[in-house]
């Protein structure tokens, strides 16, 4: 098995927000492809920004950025994704419960909404109709449609994040978002 010892990369940008820097040094398997593809880091920031652009809470984005890398068993986007969710005034408790969503009483229609789109989309595998409708249907109740194109490309967007970090084994800790 080949690893590559990551080396810092000061510039290199990691959220839509603001950038990202190594910060450690750690053994992956290799530097993180969006770094390494020329191009590929700014058009991925690019699809976070066009989300973020949008009137889809940044509270909910969070929410489902974490219950996606829970799933997906991220570690960077894991502890990124609780900074960032702090930044946006995230509670504790919430915090705590993300995996445990449908019965804790702390989160509205709309989050229990995107939450359960976020889990079928992720587990596209695990039943014969990945996203049934009322799944769907409750998300579009909540939803304006340009709201729920920016809950698709996010639930999208995080489970792309968490692929490549999980295949590379990208070390949590060591990006500073």
């Amino acid at each position: 098995m080949t690893r590559t010892h990551l080396d810092p990369v000061p510039t290199g940008d990691c959220t839509p927000e603001g950038s990202c820097a190594v910060v450690q040094h750690q053994n992956a398997r290799m530097s993180h492809p969006a770094m390494l593809v020329p191009g590929a880091m700014a058009a991925l920031q690019a699809v976070g920004a066009a989300i973020t652009a949008t009137k889809l809470p940044p509270r909910t984005i969070e929410l489902v950025n974490l219950r996606v890398s829970q799933i997906n068993g991220c570690g960077v986007c894991l502890l990124g994704h609780v900074n960032a969710a702090k930044k946006h005034d995230e509670t504790d408790e919430r915090l705590a419960v993300v995996a445990g969503w449908r019965e804790a009483p702390f989160f509205n229609g709309s989050e229990r909404a995107a939450l359960a789109l976020a889990e079928a989309v992720t587990r596209l595998s695990d039943r014969s109709d990945p996203v049934p409708d009322d799944i769907w249907d409750e998300a579009a109740r909540h939803f304006d449609e340009e709201a729920l194109a920016a809950l698709v490309l996010a639930i999208a967007n995080i489970n792309l994040w968490n692929r490549v970090n999980v295949a590379t084994r990208q070390i949590a800790g060591a990006y500073e978002w």
